[in-house]
């Protein structure tokens, strides 16, 4: 399946943002990248429908704990034939720190379901699914403050 170039452009620039947040503990500034119904599997909640049900039960227990947050550049996307709906993958890095505060790498990957209300515009993630590889721990002990 090939996609349009914007398209995978627009949904790399999605998974960029994202991290971005992470990075900077901005929950006030990523809620407007995802829906305010959204659906989410995470690793702290099984199953959580809302922005702020996923912010409180995922984003909160994860984003202040971890450092370096970053999706690797070869962002994959499967776009629906009227481009008003994405699936992007991703694969991302970052450091989580053990009990005794030593660092350990935090791979994942990530499923996120995107869609807009027309071509050109911003995406806006419906569902999103990130998980950490086998083997690596899913706490971390490191804490920062949330950007206000």
């Amino acid at each position: 399946m090939t996609v349009h170039p914007d398209d995978i452009a627009g949904v790399t620039a999605w998974f960029d943002t994202l991290a971005a947040h992470v990075r900077d503990v901005d929950f006030i500034g990523a809620r407007p990248i995802f829906a305010p119904d959204m659906i989410a599997f995470g690793t702290f909640t099984d199953f959580m429908t809302g922005r702020d049900a996923a912010e409180q039960q995922q984003w909160r227990n994860v984003w202040p704990h971890i450092d370096e947050f970053r999706f690797r550049p070869d962002i994959r996307a499967i776009v629906s034939p009227d481009r008003l709906q994405a699936v992007g993958m991703g694969i991302f890095d970052s450091t989580g720190y053990r009990q005794d505060r030593t660092p350990y790498d935090r791979l994942g990957r990530a499923t996120i379901v995107l869609v807009r209300d027309r071509v050109g515009a911003p995406w806006l993630a419906q569902h999103t699914h990130l998980s950490l590889f086998r083997d690596v721990p899913t706490r971390s002990f490191r804490s920062k403050p949330e950007k206000r």
